[in-house]
């Protein structure tokens, strides 16, 4: 059956299957979570499989374990990105929710450096390779999915769950680990408590891989024309045809990725630089998480009323206008309060704009790359500023002794973010199988 003339849910515009929609949800949350996680607990997780007479040094090891995940993910990006193009999308999701499983499953039950050398240091880092790879490539397919499953009309509100699920994923992960770690008390989620952690999200595991095992496929029929035959063809097509497309999206990601990180920094900031107590600093993801799970979805409503470029430009425009004076007040007048409101805000002003990006950029691609041409930018992108912006905000603080480095920082990229929204083309109201960007 050619593709063109082959049932699909995105092209006969159904009902909106909430079912569908939440088990992509589900299974997107789930990757996040692990990485949550992981960044919660690096210090005794290093402990565990990095021991050394300095516990800087085994914090340090762990912190380089957990970069090796973002060094996977474009790699998973590229790879099962352009799977899902190929093959579909629920394969895709269902290849990486099952390496997310098998990533946990290897950190929570290997045993420690101290049980039996080496072999565990090997065990968690092919663990945290798995794992980059699998979050590299769910982004694109499981965004393709809600994009093409959703009715015309509420792309942008469907496709926001997206964002939404991470900050979901947060948010939980935080609930959890502080009511675990009043349960149990420290010293016990410093031995087996982390591990508890990755065992509950190993539990979703099932759920999520039989309620994706029977989504309707949203990319068309196997055999498409259209679809390129293999990764490096795809990737071929992508920079002939879409090149432009492509290196505005990475920029606007880029200015989205590096607010992300600052927000992230906050508890580091408020406590490093700001000297608040330790209390106040790790409330902050509280803060994060609760804009990054209320706002996504409301730049999803926005864009489907107003479009997608306004709501990309004018949150990152104001955070460009505002972060300066912002970060200002708070080293003026440091407090819980201050550092919590300015956490809100440029929080909820980024979730605004991310969803946008998140159904703008796919829009903009054919069916036929759209999966991989999304996770292949928007993992480079994360991997590139993810990874480096913490360091680099502290490094400017101790190298300057300016406490506004961080503001000085965003707001340079919130610039270069604007104006490449400004550029990108408007895809509100367009047909998902146009073969071209406008």
């Amino acid at each position: 059956m050619d593709a063109r003339t082959a049932p699909r849910l995105g092209a006969t515009h159904p009902a909106l299957d909430r079912k569908a929609v939440g088990a992509v949800v589900l299974g997107n949350a789930l990757e996040f979570y692990d990485f949550t996680v992981y960044a919660f607990f690096a210090k005794p997780i290093g402990e565990a499989f990095f021991p050394a007479d300095d516990p800087t040094h085994s914090l340090l090891a762990s912190l380089a374990l957990f970069g090796i995940g973002y060094v996977m993910r474009p790699i998973g990006g590229v790879v099962i990105g352009a799977f899902a193009d190929r093959a579909g999308r629920k394969p895709a999701m269902l290849i990486t929710i099952a390496l997310m499983a098998l990533g946990m499953l290897m950190l929570a039950a290997c045993p420690s450096y101290a049980a039996i050398g080496g072999w565990a240091q090997a065990i968690v880092i092919a663990g945290r390779l798995v794992q980059g790879l699998a979050l590299g490539g769910e982004v694109g397919p499981s965004t393709a999915y809600l994009l093409e499953a959703a009715p015309p009309d509420r792309r942008g509100f469907v496709t926001s769950w997206q964002i939404a699920s991470q900050g979901c994923a947060a948010l939980f992960a935080g609930i959890v680990a502080t009511a675990l770690a009043l349960a149990v008390g420290d010293q016990a989620m410093a031995r087996w408590g982390w591990r508890l952690m990755f065992a509950l999200g190993l539990c979703v595991v099932p759920i999520g891989l039989v309620i994706r095992s029977h989504l309707p496929e949203t990319a068309g029929a196997e055999a498409d024309p259209h679809a390129a035959s293999s990764t490096l063809a795809v990737v071929g097509r992508l920079l002939r045809g879409h090149g432009r497309l492509l290196g505005l999206t990475f920029l606007v990601i880029a200015a989205s990725t590096v607010s992300n990180a600052v927000g992230t920094n906050m508890p580091v900031f408020a406590g490093a630089t700001l000297g608040l107590s330790e209390t106040a600093a790790t409330a902050v993801p509280i803060a994060l998480g609760l804009a990054s799970v209320v706002f996504p979805l409301l730049g999803g409503w926005l864009a489907d009323r107003v479009g997608r470029r306004p709501v990309m430009i004018w949150p990152r425009a104001l955070i460009l206008i505002l972060v300066v004076p912002a970060f200002a007040w708070v080293v003026k007048a440091p407090s819980a309060a201050s550092v919590y409101a300015v956490t809100f805000l440029l929080s909820a002003l980024s979730s605004i704009n991310a969803a946008a990006v998140i159904v703008g950029i796919p829009e903009a691609l054919p069916r036929a790359v759209r999966s991989a041409g999304l996770s292949i930018v928007y993992a480079l992108s994360v991997s590139v500023f993810g990874g480096s912006t913490n360091y680099v905000v502290n490094w400017l603080i101790a190298a300057t002794g300016d406490r506004l480095a961080p503001a000085y920082y965003l707001a340079a990229f919130s610039l270069i973010g604007t104006v490449a929204a400004f550029l990108l083309p408007e895809t509100r109201g367009r047909d998902l199988d146009a073969q071209s960007e406008a």
